[in-house]
């Protein structure tokens, strides 16, 4: 028994080391994962993490994500890790099957195979979530997944990441943050005619209804103006007094990546983002427009109305947290001023309304939940057009009006599909006056000879 007690003893700290260096792996995935933005997209509202179902609105149908847990019947439990790397390196299914491009994969596949194994080990550590995908918001001709190869030969290059010799560790290492795990180009750059990322890195691009601002070095239109500092505070915490207040996906993405990012990692990342090709756009910054304006004496005397103007608008709904005057309020400006602010300022009111029918939900860097509520159950698509246009004429650089239908498209997150007809159609419309082309010159051709 003896003997035994001290066989027990003696293998404790062997099965502690064994365990330690697991301890670490697993950890270790966490945070690439967690870089990687995977939770983000891969967790429908209200659903259990990283089970999918979270639907993305594309110009050719709904993508619903795919269920990434260890589920054996929905996930990706029967999975090995070879085909969970090539689904996320190039597109391609356990079953064989093209993925779509909402998954990220363009810029995935100069992830590390140390980076990729990481994610899949964390993965396997995640609870089985027996959810079942729909598959089905995709109408003919884009529910086939086997033409995407196609859009690949167009839009995908197969090439890993391949750090500049001409640069420093911390520069390639930003880099690899930003092209490769953080993705940043998927949403912040715009997309070419058949819909793969432009030559156009970070100058802005429309997504889910909500403007991914250019965030080049460009000091007009981008965020040229920012110094270093500024942009590890906002990509930290969420905000930048004066500056800009993230939301909608900017702020998922804060609070379920970037914050966890280490000290030397964001240093790398806001390092390799601040010094970004520049690119041109808006000929005026979002960041400088507007001043201080009281509504109080746009308001004072003014009887009670069933369709109250803007500023009577401003004044019920906003002047209490952001100031009467739009300065803001709170401690370090908790509520934002709307003057000196992206989403007043900007060239398009898109996030401005979003904000006002969604409000804002973030996470900051300290783990606190930043709050702003949603007027969507509180104010008719008119009023919200009516508000949004009162802010922009007085905070912002009063450059145009927003009308109720902008409201109810974005409420209802509209989206144009492209009628399937006209991808089958005019290729065939093509190959058709191109074989009429060549009959009559065959035919010319012929009657040529015979003469």
């Amino acid at each position: 028994m003896i003997r035994k007690a001290l066989t027990l003893a003696a293998l404790a700290p062997v099965a502690a080391l064994a365990q330690a260096p697991a301890d670490a792996a697993i950890r270790h995935g966490e945070y690439v994962t967690r870089a990687a933005d995977c939770e983000v997209c891969h967790t429908s509202p209200g659903g259990a993490p990283y089970a999918g179902g979270l639907p993305f609105k594309t110009p050719f149908g709904t993508i619903y994500a795919s269920n990434i847990t260890p589920d054996a019947r929905t996930g990706i439990g029967t999975w090995t890790e070879a085909q969970f790397a090539r689904a996320v390196r190039h597109g391609v299914r356990a079953d064989g099957a093209q993925l779509y491009p909402a998954m990220p994969y363009t810029s995935y596949v100069k992830l590390t195979e140390a980076d990729v194994a990481a994610i899949w080990t964390y993965l396997r550590t995640r609870p089985a979530a027996r959810n079942v995908v729909r598959d089905d918001g995709m109408g003919f001709p884009y529910n086939q997944r086997w033409a995407l190869a196609g859009w690949k030969a167009i839009n995908f290059s197969d090439t890993p990441f391949t750090p500049d010799p001409g640069k420093n560790a911390e520069w390639n290492r930003g880099k690899y943050l930003a092209t490769a795990l953080g993705h940043c180009e998927e949403c912040h750059t715009p997309r070419t005619v058949t819909f793969g990322l432009s030559r156009h890195a970070y100058a802005g691009a429309m997504i889910d209804g909500w403007q991914a601002y250019n965030i080049s070095s460009d000091p007009v239109a981008g965020i040229g103006s920012w110094s270093q500092a500024d942009l590890t505070r906002y990509l930290s915490t969420g905000a930048l007094p004066g500056k800009a207040t993230a939301a909608g996906g900017m702020a998922d993405v804060i609070g379920h990546s970037l914050r966890f990012l280490t000290p030397p990692d964001m240093a790398a990342l806001t390092g390799y983002i601040s010094h970004v090709a520049p690119q041109a756009g808006s000929a005026q910054s979002r960041f400088d427009a507007g001043a201080p304006y009281d509504v109080s004496a746009a308001v004072r005397g003014a009887p009670p109305s069933d369709d109250p103007s803007g500023a009577a608008l401003f004044s019920g709904n906003c002047a209490s947290c952001h100031g009467r005057s739009g300065t803001g309020t709170g401690a370090d400006r908790y509520y934002p001023s709307l003057f000196n602010n992206s989403a007043v300022g900007a060239d398009t009111p898109n996030n401005l309304v979003q904000i006002i029918l969604n409000g804002v939900h973030r996470t900051n860097g300290a783990g606190q939940d930043i709050l702003m509520p949603a007027f969507a159950d509180q104010l008719t698509d008119a009023q919200v057009a009516r508000l949004a246009t009162y802010v922009i004429d007085m905070y912002g650089h009063r450059n145009g009006t927003v009308d109720a239908a902008q409201v109810t498209a974005l409420r209802n997150h509209a989206q144009t599909v492209i009628p399937g007809w006209l991808l089958v159609g005019v290729p065939l419309l093509v190959l058709f006056a191109a074989l009429v082309v060549l009959r009559r010159r065959l035919i010319r051709s012929h009657s040529g000879v015979s003469r």
